[in-house]
């Protein structure tokens, strides 16, 4: 199943503050992710939960979906597809106008 071989990696150019990637190198035109979300292990459950209910784009790089969406509370996230072969993602939080409409 596609949900159990996805992994979150993250990406230093979202953060804004030193992480399990280490140092912050976020770019001018990233939006960042908030400190809090630290724990890769989270994300990647987050990731994993979101592809189960299907939140996922239509556009897909091999056996994967290239954007994936999970609502956690008031804010939404989008997980992109980074590796392809391995079905590793990157994410960060969206603005309410970037919302997928389809998503609940």
């Amino acid at each position: 199943m596609v949900a159990e071989s996805v992994v979150y990696e993250g990406s230093v150019e979202h953060k804004v503050a030193h992480s399990w990637l280490g140092p912050k190198k976020i770019r001018s035109d990233a939006t960042p992710c908030p400190p809090a979300l630290n724990d890769p292990d989270v994300l990647t459950e987050w990731l994993r939960e979101a592809i189960r209910q299907g939140h996922i784009s239509e556009y897909w790089e091999d056996e994967y979906p290239k954007y994936v969406w999970s609502r956690q509370g008031a804010e939404v996230f989008e997980a992109r597809l980074i590796n392809r072969g391995q079905g590793n993602y990157k994410g960060y939080p969206l603005s309410s106008s970037e919302i997928p409409r389809e998503l609940p």
